[in-house]
């Protein structure tokens, strides 16, 4: 009787172990099948990403500034039709929008702004100069109401008058211009520039470019030609 149910239990261990086999070669598939869509998840997503990035590589080097100003103005265009449809101020509404903080940090790089542009040539130096004496002028409006009673109608000259030439400066206005021009040419006493080439130096070269070349040799080999240059220059050389 043991025998013979030893002999029922073997079949029963054998159909656990490939029923047991055929789960693992079912969850081995399974995770195959889950790699597989992993891996061509993957590819596609890579795809899409060097996709993007040869169109980002295509655009103007500017573009993502120039989309954020496009985009800025669009909103600026739907808020200001906002503001037509409700009849309200769209510069009043825009200034209630602005924060403390926003409008503190603005005046701060207002502050911080460099107001001098400089000039590019002499006529923009000009201008700029006739600005800055401008600037200074301090008006005397007394003497403005008397020269214009003085002279009446023709006080606002037209292509008639004949005021050219009659005017004559007051002591103090003299004065003032003496001073101002005193003090450019003080001012320009103190100004120098430098000079790319030294009038006072001789010259021993042709060209620019040979300049240039005289300069490293004898940067280089000054020093062991000196005594034969002043021998040279004197007619004593052997």
């Amino acid at each position: 009787m043991a025998a013979a149910g030893e002999a029922q239990d073997v079949p029963c261990s054998s159909g656990e172990s490939v029923t047991s086999a055929a789960q693992k070669r079912e969850e081995r598939l399974k995770r195959f099948r889950d790699l597989h869509l992993q891996r061509n998840e993957s590819r596609k997503l890579n795809h899409q990403a060097v996709a993007e990035e040869d169109r980002i590589l295509k655009l103007p080097a500017n573009w993502e500034s120039k989309r954020t100003r496009l985009e800025w103005e669009l909103k600026v265009e739907e808020k200001k039709k906002e503001c037509l449809e409700k009849g309200e101020d769209y510069q009043r509404v825009k200034l209630l929008e602005i924060s403390a903080d926003d409008a503190e940090r603005w005046e701060r790089k207002k502050k911080k702004k460099n107001s001098d542009p400089g000039f590019s040539d002499f006529a923009a130096a000009q201008l700029r100069q006739y600005q800055r004496l401008v600037k200074q002028i301090k008006p005397d409006m007394e003497e403005y109401k008397k020269q214009k009673d003085d002279v009446g109608e023709d006080f606002y000259a037209t292509a008639n008058s004949l005021l050219h030439g009659t005017h004559v400066p007051s002591k103090a206005g003299v004065d003032r211009l003496v001073a101002d021009v005193e003090k450019q040419i003080e001012k320009r006493a103190k100004y120098s520039r430098r000079r790319r080439y030294n009038d006072d130096a001789d010259i021993d070269y042709i060209n620019e470019r040979n300049a240039n070349f005289n300069k490293k040799a004898e940067r280089f080999y000054g020093k062991y030609t000196a005594e034969i240059k002043q021998n040279l220059e004197r007619g004593t050389a052997v």
